[in-house]
């Protein structure tokens, strides 16, 4: 798998992911600090309404800068945006109202709206076969987990010598070294060869997003995995501390165990798809967060929680929603042409967040009246509506050639000269020649 950063241009890029996924755990810790001090006992409220504007910003913003992105050189948008997080995390240790911290977060999370869709669309372009492609994104996934797990120990190693306001300067660090490492590297800009209006850039990626059938399915196994993921992030602090009355070092363990099970798969994936197609290798990834889900809730029913199956359970549902998330680049990349990938990278990153946005707040409304097997019956459902989506919206064979017409195209157009046939086969990408997908044929 490491092979992969032989190549410096990644090698820079992915050092770059790891320096501001390390500044951003830092300000995560920090917030909560912030907020305590700010709001006291309604901390939790402020840091639910942060991490609501977070999501917002996130659905709303991504699809916007995904339709600019290609009008800017990538290399100058990416360091800018990584300077305005910069200058966001320097201004908010001097915050004194909470109005403040929102409006910040706002910002921020903007920045990072229209950075991550863009970093994650050059990736492809600079490693375009797909072997070394798929051990970058077991990479990425990688990095992800590990920021989980490393950012708060680093986070209380700091506390002990410094302020938590000074954590906020660790993330101005992270940000300005991930954009000096994005800027000593040259990195492709495709440019889209037909101008488009507003609205036309604006909505591209969602409508080619939304008119890829094996898009629409890993937007069904995304919302599995929210659901999944949602009981374990917001849950587990209660599971731990109120179900089974244990303390903030159970709770961090039960934690490390989801991110063990995630770090798992994404080191096993590269072999796994290699010579299987994604499409059975993600949905058996969604099975096993619905059986994973559905066996805690009869656990809770019959016999009580206990935390060692709970730790069994949160590692295996690591494994099925480092599964299912972590391939989707690939079906990123084939979906699109590379001038449009900023585009359809930034409607999957709006879109997913959409999901996490529904079950956030339901994941902590259900245990909170109903109690843990509800919570975790009624996720399992909702990952089991996923999962079956995804069967249904993905055809099997997605990837294979269609046969389809152009009864639109005159019959010397180039692109029937290109087949030399007017009925003709080929792998289809949703573009201005092929604006739905083909079914005849």
């Amino acid at each position: 798998m490491l092979e992969v950063l032989a190549d410096r241009t990644y090698r820079h890029l992915f050092m770059a992911q790891i320096i501001a996924l390390l500044g951003t755990g830092l300000a995560t810790v920090a917030l909560g600090l912030l907020a305590y001090d700010l709001a006291g006992e309604r901390a939790g409220l402020v840091l639910g309404t942060v991490f609501t504007i977070k999501m917002v910003a996130y659905v709303g913003i991504a699809p916007i800068a995904g339709a600019f992105a290609n009008r800017w050189p990538r290399r100058a948008m990416l360091v800018s945006l990584d300077l305005i997080r910069a200058v966001v995390a320097f201004c908010l240790p001097f915050v004194s109202d909470i109005w403040q911290v929102y409006v910040l977060i706002f910002v921020l999370q903007s920045a990072s709206a229209a950075f991550t869709p863009t970093f994650q669309a050059t990736i492809p372009d600079i490693l375009p076969q797909e072997d070394r492609y798929t051990r970058a994104l077991s990479l990425s996934r990688l990095a992800y987990d590990l920021e989980n797990l490393i950012s708060p120990m680093l986070a209380a190693l700091l506390l002990a010598f410094v302020s938590y306001q000074a954590l906020f300067f660790g993330t101005v660090i992270g940000f300005v070294g991930s954009a000096v490492l994005v800027l000593s590297v040259l990195l492709p800009s495709p440019v889209a060869t037909t101008r488009r209006g507003i609205y036309d850039r604006t909505t591209r990626g969602l409508r080619t997003y939304l008119a890829t059938p094996r898009l629409r399915g890993l937007l069904s196994l995304n919302f599995a995995a929210a659901a999944a993921g949602a009981m374990v992030l917001v849950n587990t602090v209660v599971l731990v501390r109120s179900d089974l009355d244990f303390g903030d070092t159970q709770v961090a363990v039960t934690l490390g165990a989801f991110g063990g099970g995630s770090m798992f798969a994404a080191l096993l994936l590269p072999r796994l798809l290699r010579n299987r197609p994604d499409r059975p290798v993600m949905i058996g990834g969604a099975a096993l967060l619905v059986v994973t889900l559905l066996a805690l809730a009869g656990m809770s029913l019959i016999t009580g929680l206990q935390w060692y199956p709970l730790l069994a359970g949160w590692f295996v549902i690591g494994v099925g929603y480092s599964t299912v998330l972590t391939p989707s680049g690939r079906l990123l990349k084939r979906s699109a042409h590379p001038e449009d990938r900023p585009a359809i990278y930034a409607a999957y990153f709006a879109l997913s967040h959409a999901c996490w946005l529904v079950t956030y707040p339901l994941a902590g409304w259900l245990i909170t009246t109903l109690g843990a097997a509800s919570a975790f019956v009624s996720l399992a459902l909702l990952a089991i509506f996923g999962m079956m989506g995804g069967v249904v919206l993905w055809p099997r064979g997605d990837t294979a050639s269609v046969s389809h017409t152009h009864p639109d195209l005159p019959a010397g157009h180039p692109h029937l000269r290109e087949y030399d046939a007017a009925d003709h086969r080929h792998a289809v990408v949703i573009d201005d020649l092929h604006p739905h997908w083909p079914t005849n044929g």
